[in-house]
């Protein structure tokens, strides 16, 4: 396809996809809007109002309070929030404090919880005696510190994919927190950190539920324990779901609708807990991130074929060598020297210098000490190969450096202008949304590991490439060579998770639900470096563009464990 097909493509794709997604968020007369508020300690605070047109200070409405998980953002809990909303609930999609566009550091002061359900319930149009607050992973700890600082502040609460207590929450009694659900997935990866359970399907065993539940016998999924006009109540629900899977669950979805209809009073009682509508809106920014990778492409081909890039446009070149031992031996340790290596890292742990002002990530941290160490077995393992496996040189930096600048420059402004919808573009847990300005600083520290890295794993994916005849054949490489490793071990996790109820190794839970990830960017990564590599000979520019893009992707969406 031509440069200007791919550009129409994308233009229609993200077009269509964000109209979508715009209609499904608003459907029955909702507004969504970007708000902001001060925390008393002077920190921003930033979230999502859905606020139907039934509530009006004439006639407010129940309030719910939803948080997300950690290192990710408000726009997380969109299928919850838009499903409250359509049924007159107001609902403020928080982000926690270090996350989004929320100011502080994360995991501090309560999460940002108790300022959240505080400015929830001084809206003049939502009914504060009427407030649930529900939250997923971390979000959960956000609402129960909510809870613990206003407990006369909400009426029923659900934790998805969360537990009271240790090591961040208020330990949970038969009193405490009132009338609770617990939303929590058969597959869910964290039931040892959770609930001190080795497999979520035998979450209802827990000591620590039962004693929340108030009874010395198994929790019995679906049964509601306690009394809801006392307060009491408690139900344990679970759905056949991931950790992450929450959020693309229409059980675990219904489930919290229902809660809140039977303990606030349904303002919609017509809509059914699984009348759901949110996977609209899944889909449509679902689209738009495709429509915005396609659109890389043709932006890459556009500038390029700029009278200012001539220089830069050559055909690819390198010596048509046979693929022998050493090619096999590239192409094995590209694809999985990484993904080992990743998971030694221990990303639930602080990093060894901490996190500091100009690297204020824990996540990012661990990450750039991974792209290092990778970069040097590169370096060293293209030592080792250089007389077998030629590749082409690098080039000159400056006109790829511009066109990366050009290219990446045009993708943020059109994320930035979808911000305003206010939208980003997404598929569950992959998303693109704008930087804070607070975190740029930071953003230009971390693009230099992210360079090193992307360099030379571009650098030994050109030596793969230049055997290879057919330009299908160099793709399927490429991307091989790039997201293979985490495929293959990242499935191999979840196939023994799916098989046995748990994962093989239980401190890894986080790095596989991260993982997920990588497989989508990496091969796209793999893809764009293999095109730059046809267009200019060399790779140096889409090793340049998957820097400024990849860097401004985690950086966005990571928590940020230093107050900026």
């Amino acid at each position: 396809m031509s440069a200007a097909g791919r550009f129409a493509l994308a233009i229609t794709l993200m077009l269509a996809g964000l109209g979508l997604a715009a209609w499904t968020q608003t459907r029955g007369q909702v507004s969504v809007s970007e708000t902001r508020f001060r925390a008393s300690d002077g920190t921003i605070m930033a979230g999502l109002l859905y606020r139907p047109a039934t509530a009006t200070p004439q006639t407010p409405a129940p309030g719910i309070l939803a948080v997300h998980g950690y290192i990710n953002t408000r726009e997380t809990q969109s299928p919850f929030a838009i499903e409250f909303a359509r049924r007159g609930y107001v609902v403020l999609a928080l982000d926690q404090r270090g996350h989004g566009g929320s100011g502080g550091a994360a995991t501090r002061d309560g999460f940002g919880g108790p300022e959240g359900l505080a400015y929830l319930r001084g809206l003049r149009f939502v009914d504060p005696t009427r407030i649930g607050l529900e939250g997923h992973s971390m979000g959960g700890w956000t609402v129960l510190a909510a809870a613990a600082a206003l407990p006369e502040g909400y009426r029923s609460m659900v934790l998805e994919g969360s537990s009271t207590g240790a090591p961040f929450a208020r330990e949970g009694t038969p009193d405490w927190p009132r009338n609770l659900a617990v939303v929590y997935s058969r597959y869910d990866e964290f039931a040892p950190l959770m609930w001190s359970m080795p497999r979520a399907v035998d979450v209802g065993t827990s000591a620590k539920l039962k004693a929340l539940f108030g009874t010395n016998d198994t929790v019995v999924p679906d049964r509601v324990y306690g009394s809801i006009a006392a307060g009491t109540a408690r139900l344990l629900h679970q759905p056949i779901a991931t950790h992450p899977g929450d959020h693309l669950s229409r059980a675990a979805v219904g489930d919290a609708v229902a809660w809140f209809d039977r303990t606030l009073g349904a303002p919609r009682s017509e809509l059914a807990p699984l009348d759901q509508i949110w996977w609209g809106k899944e889909i449509g920014t679902g689209l738009a991130l495709i429509g915005l990778a396609i659109l890389a492409f043709a932006l890459f081909d556009l500038v390029l074929a700029l009278p200012a890039f001539a220089a830069l446009r050559a055909a690819s070149t390198g010596s048509i060598a046979p693929r022998g031992r050493a090619w096999w031996t590239l192409l094995l340790a590209t694809a999985f020297v990484p993904a080992i290596t990743y998971y030694l890292a221990p990303l639930g742990l602080p990093p060894p210098l901490g996190p500091s002002r100009l690297l204020p990530q824990a996540i990012t941290d661990w990450l750039t000490i991974w792209a290092l160490l990778n970069a040097a077995i590169g370096v060293a393992l293209g030592w080792l190969l250089r007389r077998s496996l030629p590749s082409n040189g690098l080039g000159r930096p400056l006109l790829p450096t511009l066109l990366a600048v050009i290219v990446v420059g045009i993708l943020y402004a059109i994320v930035a202008a979808a911000a305003l919808i206010p939208l980003d573009f997404r598929f569950w847990v992959v998303a693109l949304r704008p930087l804070a300005i607070r975190l740029v600083p930071a953003w230009l520290v971390y693009l230099l590991p992210f360079a090193a890295f992307l360099i030379v794993a571009c650098r030994g994916l050109d030596a793969l490439l230049a055997p290879v005849q057919t330009k299908n054949a160099r793709r399927w490489v490429a991307m091989a060579a790039f997201a293979g490793g985490f495929l293959v071990l990242t499935g191999a996790q979840y196939l023994f998770l799916f098989a046995t109820g748990r994962l093989p190794i239980a401190f890894e839970a986080l790095n596989a639900i991260v993982a997920i990830q990588f497989v989508p960017l990496l091969a796209g990564l793999a893809l764009l470096a293999a095109h730059a590599r046809e267009r200019t000979g060399s790779v140096l520019a889409g090793a340049l563009i998957g820097t400024l893009f990849v860097t401004w992707y985690m950086v966005a969406g990571t928590a940020t464990h230093v107050a900026l």
